[in-house]
């Protein structure tokens, strides 16, 4: 049986009429039968002409589909993949959520806390309704809290499925995730020492709001390059 390796294998990703054909566990398929491998893309996440087999351990579906083609070759890595730890090992393999999902199922929370606090203070502003401002309060203080969690599970995924690389998305993220949680930080203990700061808005109250306020632009470009990584824009 013909024996790929990766730069075999990336001739063969759908472009320009080539077959469709992806490895997992030593094997290769042709999968230019499937509806859902047109033009080579899968999910508009996974393209043909690589190994699929760290990013099929998280799929939604069972490796017994890829059964389903025809098995047209071996695939020969060149390196062997890295060693990780025996604990984590055991828990990815017991756990194959654990590989995608832990940092987009919680990067959501520290999304909306991010948010809440600007929405609930201009709420306040505008109606004079002091339980606005506390709701405010109430989200910083969960912000804190699950952008420390975000931060954690996005250092595992970045580790354990982009091998750590300098990205630029990452690059970006880390830094200014980490002056978001920061700017949270200084937010609450600020409204805590200082419970009337927003009762006359002048001077230092500026500040502070201006603080507030610049969770949203912050959380919105995070957010993006987050999600420019998990589904990437195609380009023309």
């Amino acid at each position: 049986m013909k024996e790929f390796d990766s730069d075999e294998l990336s001739q063969y990703n759908g472009e320009n009429g080539t077959p469709i054909y992806i490895a997992h566990a030593g094997k290769v398929y042709d999968v230019s039968e499937s509806k859902l491998w047109r033009n080579g893309l899968h999910m508009k996440r996974h393209n043909a002409g690589r190994d699929l087999t760290t990013d099929i351990q998280a799929a939604p579906h069972q490796t017994d589909v890829l059964e389903r083609y025809p098995q047209v070759g071996i695939f020969k890595k060149e390196v062997e993949e890295r060693k990780i730890p025996a604990a984590i090992a055991w828990m990815l393999k017991k756990y194959p959520m654990l590989r995608r999902h832990p940092h987009p199922m919680t990067v959501h929370f520290p999304i909306v806390f991010a948010f809440s606090p600007p929405t609930f203070v201009f709420l306040y502003l505008i109606t004079g309704v002091k339980s606005f401002e506390m709701t405010a309060l109430h989200c910083l203080g969960g912000g804190i809290i699950f952008s420390i969690v975000g931060i954690t599970t996005g250092i595992y995924t970045w580790w354990l499925n982009y091998l750590a690389k300098p990205l630029k998305a990452v690059k970006i993220k880390i830094p200014l995730t980490l002056t978001m949680l920061v700017t949270e930080i200084i937010i609450f203990i600020w409204r805590i020492l200082v419970p009337d700061v927003l009762n006359s808005i002048r001077g230092v109250s500026i500040i502070y709001l201006l603080l507030v306020f610049s969770l949203i632009p912050m959380i919105t470009v995070i957010g993006w390059f987050g999600a420019s990584m998990t589904f990437p824009v195609e380009k023309e």
